[in-house]
């Protein structure tokens, strides 16, 4: 599993005007860009570009592969956001466009919060994969969940002995973790009951794939206490 981009070198990366608005463009493209691409739409020369961008993939921002022949015949290497880098909620246009397709086939094929929640739960069982080695099910369930921008804290805790980490679950305690983002709100508000199935598996199948913890009481935007969600040790 690749290391999650230090929050520090992301700021001293974006601190830079130019670097920041090259990676806006990136964050917004539906595709990688080539030098020549983003000099263009910045209007700046290709010789300014090249050192920004560099300097955002020694920071592990960008991702780069080849494709194609330049205008001199060499290799042109296409830039993209890397794979852990923050989005800064900026998705290609693509992407809300077909989660609103994809919701308005399922409507259309009657599935179920029920078939919502297993297929959560497969995606939520694949991403905790990569966190076999992580301190504590708790630590990396909020880590990804982080990472897909739902910006998650930990609220309360009980029956945790004095001197423990936030992070971590001792046996018979729980945690509750709360939701300060919803990435797909939008959608959720519509289709809550196919969002927020999808979200309660996903964090269930988490929870389940690393094997030590399970979930209870999951509250989405329809609850009276709303998006958030206890983990207890087991």
């Amino acid at each position: 599993m690749s290391e999650p981009v230090v929050k520090l070198d992301v700021l001293k990366a974006l601190g830079d005007n130019t670097r920041y608005a090259i990676y806006l463009e990136l964050a917004r493209s539906s595709r990688p860009l080539a030098t020549s691409d983003i000099a263009d739409v910045l209007q700046l020369h290709a010789n300014t570009v090249r050192p920004h961008l560099e300097r955002m993939r020694d920071a592990g921002l960008l991702a780069v592969g080849v494709s194609g022949r330049g205008d001199v015949g060499r290799p042109q290497h296409r830039y993209s956001l890397a794979a852990d880098a923050p989005s800064l909620g900026l998705e290609p246009p693509s992407i809300p466009a077909l989660a609103r397709m994809v919701l308005s086939v399922a409507k259309r094929l009657h599935a179920s919060a029920a078939d919502a929640e297993a297929v959560g739960s497969e995606e939520g069982w694949n991403r905790a994969r990569p966190y076999d080695n992580a301190p504590s099910t708790l630590e990396a369930l909020v880590s990804d969940l982080d990472r897909l921008g739902f910006d998650p804290f930990v609220t309360d805790a009980v029956n945790r002995p004095s001197g423990t980490a936030d992070d971590e679950l001792d046996d018979d305690a729980e945690a509750v973790v709360a939701f300060a983002h919803c990435p797909f709100e939008e959608l959720a508000q519509e289709h809550p009951e196919l969002v927020c199935g999808l979200h309660r598996g996903l964090v269930a199948g988490f929870v389940a794939q690393m094997g030590d913890a399970e979930t209870r009481d999951f509250c989405t935007l329809t609850s009276r206490t709303p998006c958030q969600v206890t983990v207890a040790a087991r």
